[in-house]
């Protein structure tokens, strides 16, 4: 690549990002958002690195009353809060020792120091935000222009210093990469157990965002060539579906949702949905939608949007073979309100109770049956509905009373 400074960039010009680089003196950018801006797309989290001590970065800042929060201050990183947004100000480092799921580091003045220990050639790339000049240890921006995925130094030794390492490879892969460095890929392949050690909130941050990375079905294709999700994920066997998926998402102009494409990967099976959906921490409400995504559509398209939600909605219409169409009716559907409440329905004579829900019930199945019609029909439901609750009730009655007679 034959840039050697970072080019413009709208979010080089945040409120109050050259006040923070001035009262840090020595500090460049460093990461994805130098990545990202040699590749002409978004920034998301801007980071910087410095070789002042952190202590030495808070005192600077709140003599600047620049507010900062020292979020991982052990390991030298404190997060400044601008009005544009945060920014993370890490002390370079290096590695005293690690165990594949933390690192205990030691500061160091030394920026190629610091570069050795990150894990791949593209996020080892820093730039001076007055100049623009780019600092490239490793060969990063070589790699960046060939669009290729390699571990700084011997990928093994990577992979022991945190394991996680072996699925940012694959996310990585997936987003930037159109080749993966084989000695790399081997060596993520070999230690693919190495997993199991790992967090379950940590894998499931880095495969959520791997599964909406853009080369998301090869390099899937590819991990389960390779056997990768055996030791954690052993329910994951093919990604036919999670193909049939992205087409059908590009189809219809739908942006791709995490937990819809681990949907595709998974059995349609709602309990086991559901286990793995524990197993992966997600919240109630991801596991109640990982769970409704694995199971086929019922219905037409806005009865089911009722019943379920626009997002679940769309996740069964998207990952069935239902027409493409029925997407578009209601990707931007409102749903609506019954207009009609219990209070209504006592008013009417049904006694306050489970009869009252059960009525209430039954209006609105005719009235989703019906196509949601206006308040005057469902005027007309609540009518028929109560009629034929109440002519139940006194044919309760009578046979009740005959049968106590008798």
């Amino acid at each position: 690549m034959d840039r050697l400074t970072l080019p413009p960039a709208e979010w080089r010009h945040r409120e109050g990002l050259d006040r923070l680089v001035e009262v840090l003196g020595d500090a460049r950018f460093v990461g994805g958002s130098v990545r990202d801006t040699l590749l002409g797309i978004p920034v998301s989290d801007i980071d910087l690195a410095t070789p002042l001590p952190p202590e030495r970065v808070l005192e600077l800042l709140r003599a600047a009353q620049i507010r900062a929060v020292p979020t991982g201050i052990e390991h030298g990183t404190i997060t400044v809060v601008l009005e544009s947004g945060p920014v993370e100000v890490t002390t370079l480092r290096r590695d005293v020792s690690t165990d594949g799921r933390r690192a205990t580091v030691a500061f160091t003045d030394d920026w190629r120091e610091d570069a050795a220990r990150r894990d791949f050639t593209i996020n080892a790339l820093y730039a001076d935000p007055r100049t623009g000049a780019i600092y490239d240890y490793f060969g990063g921006l070589a790699d960046l222009e060939a669009r290729h995925v390699r571990f700084i130094g011997d990928p093994l030794q990577r992979i022991a210093e945190d394991h996680l390492r072996i699925l940012r490879f694959f996310r990585f892969l997936a987003r930037f990469g159109d080749r993966a460095d084989p000695e790399g890929l081997d060596a993520c392949v070999a230690r693919s157990k190495d997993l199991m050690a790992l967090s379950r909130e940590r894998i499931r941050d880095e495969l959520l965002k791997l599964l909406v990375a853009k080369d998301a079905v090869r390099v899937v294709r590819m991990m389960l060539e390779r056997g990768v999700f055996e030791p954690v994920l052993p329910e994951i066997v093919s990604a036919d579906r999670l193909a049939q998926l992205a087409q059908r998402e590009r189809e219809a102009g739908i942006a791709p949702h995490p937990l819809r494409r681990l949907a595709a990967l998974l059995p349609e099976n709602a309990q086991l949905a559901d286990q793995i959906g524990a197993r992966l921490k997600l919240s109630n409400a991801e596991r109640k939608r990982l769970i409704a995504a694995v199971a086929q559509p019922q219905g037409a398209a806005k009865p089911l949007a009722y019943r379920l939600g626009i997002d679940s909605a769309l996740d069964q219409l998207l990952l069935s073979d239902r027409p493409i169409a029925e997407v578009a009716e209601i990707e931007s559907w409102q749903a609506p309100r019954l207009p009609l409440t219990g209070g209504a329905l006592v008013a009417r004579g049904l006694a306050k109770g489970p009869e009252v829900a059960r009525a209430l019930r039954a209006v609105e199945d005719r009235w989703i049956q019906e196509g949601f019609p206006g308040e005057d029909r469902v005027v007309q439901l609540a009518d028929d509905v109560v009629a034929q609750a109440l002519r139940a009730s006194i044919s309760d009655q009578a046979a009740s009373g005959s049968s106590g007679r008798a």
